[in-house]
């Protein structure tokens, strides 16, 4: 049951029966006609801008259309009022009987909320795409998290998902990696090392050393790189990835590929991709303007083979070539974007860093064009975490080097903390990530609010199952249950919008939102035992009554499953 769809089709529907009398022009879009919860709950149940969406193609008042559009569906059995508020808005309150209708359709239907939006199109998310220098840290964390919960909500909605990681194996930050292997090496021979000229000087680098070690010996001791840096490269990329892929193990994190930009070197893939380019004229050679605020005599203009992004709504061309004949950091990115074209995704969201945010025109403008504009690119930049413990910034280990790891964060709090705390802030706002506060107690804090709704749920089904009983038809009567209720409805609605807009953090604030009615239910029947869901002298009203409950502990389950979080049974 998908109740905000339901009552869209309704409206739908009167509009073309509208049309047919001749009180509407024929052949108006509705694509733009709303159905949604209005902003106040005192108006209505449900709200819809109809009127005021085709006004002005039919021509008309948007009132005159509201007044005729609720008319006409006051009398459907669902609709008990159709008001017309403002200039053309139209306010509905619905049948008592719906709400009930809503909880038995959670408890029947398997995966009550899945949509088919999706349609099973191909969409690949790639996330993380961390260098494979070292631990994934905290900042990595965030699009991890981000990406692997986006992933499972388009699964949730009905698309084909893939999960990628582009491993970084083709610059030099990888020879600078074996570098400091190779220092580390050295130490394990009992040699004294100094880590400089950008060497990364992380304990995390000891065991491989070691490692490296045991499997040449002393063969690359006192030996010129020409000897080992080409093995090294490949022995310490492959010890970094098993580390990341264990890094992301502590989030239940598994990818379906593991992209390598190796791989497109050497190999005709960035040549194929220029190609295609080429093929639609849009790589020349030029000479570009100077960047804004340099200085004239600073500039030396020069001619470079350019890629025509502006013709895809990008600021300027981008080179894809240096003048010695060497490919650009771009040129490999456009091959990997013509491979993931080429694979048949129709849809390709990234998921970057805020460091990133150069990258978004001239990607969103290469898919464009190696597409013919068919496949859409979504680049979502996660922003910086910020640690506190006592109100103050905090620092943890620097076994790392220099930052905080992902491993850190998650032996502080857990998998499940670290989890929904990253998904409680809109990917592209900076998020404060307080040790003190995601481990209280408290309403404020949102994983313990909603996790402890799941856990007061399954303690009131325990109970029951105790004393053999079962949910059967719900009864639905007080205020704070028919609240309760319509939060459920919003459960499907409220998935298509989070997988429409590529926005996970929309599922953890309706799970806030739903566990804050469950709540007040609670609470009230702390004062009224009419509402208690445990009726001790009547079995028949406990049934009645535990259908709200155990409808809220399986959209509970299911949300924090898209965010990868696991449900508790009981607070402890």
């Amino acid at each position: 049951m998908h109740l905000f769809a339901e009552i869209r089709a309704l409206v739908i529907s009167t509009l073309d029966d509208m049309a047919e009398a001749a009180e509407l022009p024929a052949g108006l879009d509705t694509k733009n006609v709303t159905v949604e919860p209005p902003r106040d709950a005192a108006h209505g149940d449900m709200a819809t801008n109809a009127a005021m969406v085709l006004a002005k193609p039919a021509k008309m008042k948007p009132r005159d259309i509201a007044e005729a559009l609720a008319a006409r569906l006051a009398g459907d059995p669902r609709v008990v009022s159709a008001e017309v508020a403002g200039p053309g808005f139209l306010n509905l309150r619905l049948a008592p009987g719906i709400w009930a209708d809503v909880v038995r359709s959670v408890l029947a239907a398997p995966g009550f909320g899945r949509s088919q939006m999706g349609q099973g199109r191909k969409v690949m998310v790639e996330y993380v795409s961390a260098n494979p220098t070292g631990p994934l840290h905290v900042g990595h964390t965030r699009g991890a998290v981000f990406g692997d919960a986006l992933a499972s909500l388009l699964d949730y909605a009905g698309f084909d998902v893939t999960r990628e990681y582009y491993i970084n194996d083709g610059g030099a930050q990888v020879d600078v990696l074996a570098r400091s292997v190779y220092l580390r090496y050295l130490e394990a021979h009992g040699q004294e090392v100094a880590f400089e000229d950008g060497t990364y000087p992380g304990d995390y680098l000891i065991a491989v050393g070691e490692a490296l070690k045991a499997k040449v010996g002393d063969a690359f001791v006192d030996k010129g790189e020409q000897f080992w840096l080409t093995e090294v490269r490949e022995f310490a990329t492959e010890a970094m990835m098993a580390l990341i892929r264990e890094d992301l193990a502590q989030l239940g994190i598994e990818m379906d590929n593991y992209f390598s930009e190796k791989s497109l070197y050497d190999t005709g893939k960035i040549e194929a991709a220029i190609g295609s380019l080429e093929a639609k004229d849009l790589i020349y050679r030029g000479v570009l303007e100077p960047p804004k605020g340099k200085a004239p005599e600073d500039w030396e203009p020069r001619e470079q083979t350019l890629f025509r992004a502006t013709a895809y709504g990008d600021d300027v061309d981008r080179p894809i070539m240096k003048s010695d004949g060497a490919w650009t950091y771009f040129a490999p990115d456009i091959a990997y974007h013509y491979d993931k074209v080429s694979r048949g995704f129709e849809a390709i969201i990234n998921v970057f860093g805020a460091d990133h945010g150069g990258y978004v025109k001239r990607l969103k403008a290469v898919v464009a064009a190696l597409s013919d504009e068919k496949v859409s690119l979504d680049i979502k930049l996660t922003q910086l975490v910020k640690l506190f413990k006592n109100g103050q910034p905090f620092k943890m280990s620097k076994r790392a080097g220099t930052f905080v790891t992902l491993r850190d964060v998650v032996k502080q709090v857990g998998p499940d903390v670290t989890r929904f705390v990253m998904l409680t802030r809109k990917n592209d706002a900076p998020l404060d990530f307080d040790f003190d506060k995601v481990l209280e107690q408290s309403k404020d804090n949102p994983v313990f609010y909603v996790q402890y709704a799941h856990a007061r749920v399954r303690s009131v089904l325990r109970k029951a199952e105790a004393a053999g009983l079962a949910a059967a038809a719900p009864r639905i009567e007080d205020a704070a249950e028919i609240d309760l209720a319509k939060k459920l409805a919003e459960w499907p609605r409220l998935v298509e919008i989070a997988a429409r807009t590529n926005e996970p953090h929309r599922i953890a604030f309706y799970l806030y939102e739903l566990a804050g009615n469950f709540h007040a239910l609670w609470n009230k029947g702390n004062d009224n035992p009419d509402l208690r869901f445990f009726q001790e002298q009547s079995p028949g009203a406990t049934s009645e009554k535990i259908a709200l409950p155990e409808a809220v502990g399986v959209v509970i389950s299911a949300g924090l499953g898209i965010l990868g979080v696991t449900p508790v049974e009981e607070m402890r």
